[in-house]
């Protein structure tokens, strides 16, 4: 049975995401580490840690995808900024230790006009500052659609990041389908053929995650604009694709699609009739 799961809010505690998860048919699910924009991290609560924890062993649940803030830009102009960065995923990093073996997502960050060679210098650096040999998560670089001045849009420019990182071992790759069709790859056609490149450039073991969003754009737009699962410019045939490739069985999949909790369990319920071979 496929992993799959959507962004959930992490205002009424671990526990609750997960509950949320199971009454809407998922086994995964990603949630901010902090606000989106930024700003500070909700406490603990060892308890309901341990809740959630109980509650992903009684529902098998697979490896769950912390997402980083937005505002998180390890290749900023502004020292601040890359400071405000680097402290916000140590501090990221060490509370995930308490629900230990799961990703940590994370946009490798924007160059700011200073060119992606100087970009990708300062998330390596970044990264070797932050990264901690014992630690238990795996920190994901996402696939981006190439707006504005984005480092990580296409798979050389993560695999340098990865290549200029001392511990590569605790980096893998989240697959993004709209922002790799936004950023020229043409999954919509030929799926495989882009996990190929992916397989040649990175390697396919480092792909641990998925985020299935439909598109707005065409391919190659640059734009970053999600759609529901069959709405957008990938379509029905693309997911049922991505559902049935035995390359990518047993990923976590993240929705990231603009939907509610009940659109969200429609479309889980969607992508497993795909998975299942059905017509849809």
């Amino acid at each position: 049975m496929p992993t799959l799961g959507c962004h959930l809010s992490v205002a009424r505690g671990y526990a609750a995401m997960g509950a949320d998860a199971v009454s809407i048919g998922a086994t995964t699910f990603a949630f901010f580490t902090r606000n989106p924009r930024g700003g500070n991290a909700r406490a603990l609560d060892p308890a309901d840690v341990d809740g959630l924890r109980a509650l992903m062993s009684e529902h098998g649940f697979g490896r769950l995808v912390a997402h980083a803030p937005y505002t998180m830009n390890l290749c900023s102009q502004k020292p601040e900024t890359i400071d405000f960065a680097r402290r916000a995923m140590a501090g990221d990093l060490e509370r995930l230790e308490s629900l230990p073996g799961n990703y940590y997502n994370f946009h490798p960050g924007s160059h700011v006009g200073q060119g992606a060679e100087e970009g990708i210098r300062l998330i390596c650096q970044g990264l070797n500052e932050v990264l901690d040999p014992g630690q238990a998560t795996t920190v994901l670089l996402e696939t981006m659609a190439g707006k504005g001045t984005e480092v990580g849009r296409s798979f050389e420019e993560l695999a340098r990041i990865i290549d200029g990182t001392d511990h590569d071992e605790l980096l893998g790759v989240c697959l993004d389908t709209c922002h790799v069709s936004d950023a020229g790859y043409d999954i919509a056609s030929d799926l495989d053929g882009v996990l190929d490149e992916f397989d040649r450039v990175i390697g396919l073991g480092r792909l641990r995650a998925l985020h299935l969003n439909d598109s707005k754009n065409p391919m190659g737009a640059h734009k970053d604009r999600h759609e529901k699962i069959g709405l957008g410019t990938l379509g029905t045939p693309t997911f049922a694709a991505v559902m049935t490739s035995p390359r990518l069985a047993g990923l976590p999949m993240i929705l990231e699609t603009p939907n509610d909790l009940a659109g969200y369990a429609a479309e889980i319920a969607l992508l497993r009739r795909m998975a299942a071979g059905e017509a849809v």
